[in-house]
């Protein structure tokens, strides 16, 4: 058997760079070296590069290959893994499929479209049994009246970039004299925001892929946030938040849930793995949408490696899976 040569991306544009570079770690470790060559590959702003034994290597863009020895390597497959832009939203996989070759995550429309939180709501609006919180979306070019925004939504609030896809710039509010410096806050990370109301209740977060052709959800995991709220801050503190897998649902609860991720994951055609987070009301039984992530966090302490330990399933042969799906 051939073995497969694997470009694994890593890095990217954003704040979160390190905590890719942290995901390839924990996924070449995990990836069978029975049937793949895995090479990583750095991606920042100024360069592409393959750092190997030989040192680094520059990635040549119009084939996206690497020369090393003297001997040019094509690969078969991309795993990407960069958390933000250029690997969550979209522009990178334009690329893959210019060049025809396969990778691991939703394909560029999919991406582009999950990255924005308001088009992703109107997306999966109307989803029977799914709910999503009263928000509005403010512009950076247009003006923002605070009175406006008090007499639509309720407070508290959440403000947040409308394309972070790390909890940077996030505000909770509690009153109309809170909200300027949010927006702002909001603004320094993009030029849209969304404006949101708060929902109070359990948060969790579930993995779901399409592994041998079937969709499978993943446990949930229940994120219980000893901050004010699950930001990046908390995200990334030891001793921030709880993380429980599996979460402690009833079965209707979590049947229920796992059709309406479903749902959600072939609504907006999703490919390879994805996170979705969502909470619980408290006292009720209605299911709010947060956010849909399509490169969620592979550390070993993340929350998919998590869950596809507690169904049970090894993280080498999940990647595996994922890898051999998309050819």
């Amino acid at each position: 058997m051939t073995k497969k040569n694997i470009a694994l991306l890593a890095g990217g544009f954003t704040g979160e760079y390190e905590v890719s570079v942290n995901s390839a770690k924990n996924i070449a470790a995990n990836l069978d070296p029975a049937k793949y060559i895995v090479y990583t590959i750095f991606i920042n702003r100024d360069s592409w590069f393959y750092d190997g034994a030989e040192g680094k290597i520059e990635v040549d863009k119009n084939d996206f290959s690497v020369t090393v020895k003297g001997e040019k390597v094509r690969f078969d497959f991309a795993f990407i893994t960069i958390h933000g832009t250029p690997g969550e939203d979209g522009k990178i996989q334009g690329y893959f499929d210019m060049l025809g070759i396969p990778y691991n995550t939703c394909d560029a429309t999919t991406s582009a479209i999950t990255m924005n939180k308001a088009f992703t709501k109107t997306i999966v609006h109307g989803i029977h049994g799914l709910n999503a919180a009263r928000s509005m979306q403010l512009h950076k070019k247009d003006g923002h009246d605070v009175a406006t925004i008090a007499a639509n939504l309720k407070f508290p609030m959440f403000i947040k970039p409308n394309n972070g896809g790390s909890s940077v710039g996030m505000s909770k509010v509690h009153n109309i004299a809170g909200l300027p410096e949010a927006i702002e806050k909001a603004f320094h990370e993009d030029d849209q925001i969304l404006v949101e109301e708060f929902i109070k209740g359990r948060e969790f977060s579930r993995g779901i892929a399409r592994l041998n052709g079937k969709i499978v959800v993943l446990p949930a995991t229940e994120i219980i946030s000893f901050t004010e709220f699950f930001d990046y801050e908390a995200k990334y503190t030891a001793g921030a938040s709880e993380e429980i897998t599996p979460a402690d649902l009833s079965d209707e609860q979590n049947t229920k849930i796992a059709e309406i991720l479903t749902e959600i994951y072939l609504r907006l055609n999703c490919k390879g793995m994805v996170r979705i987070d969502f909470i619980l009301l408290e006292g009720s039984q209605d299911f709010y949408f947060i956010e849909v992530n399509t490169t969620p966090g592979q550390s070993s302490a993340s929350l998919i490696p998590q869950q596809v330990r507690a169904a049970g399933m090894s993280v080498m042969e999940f990647y595996g899976d994922l890898i051999e799906g998309a050819f």
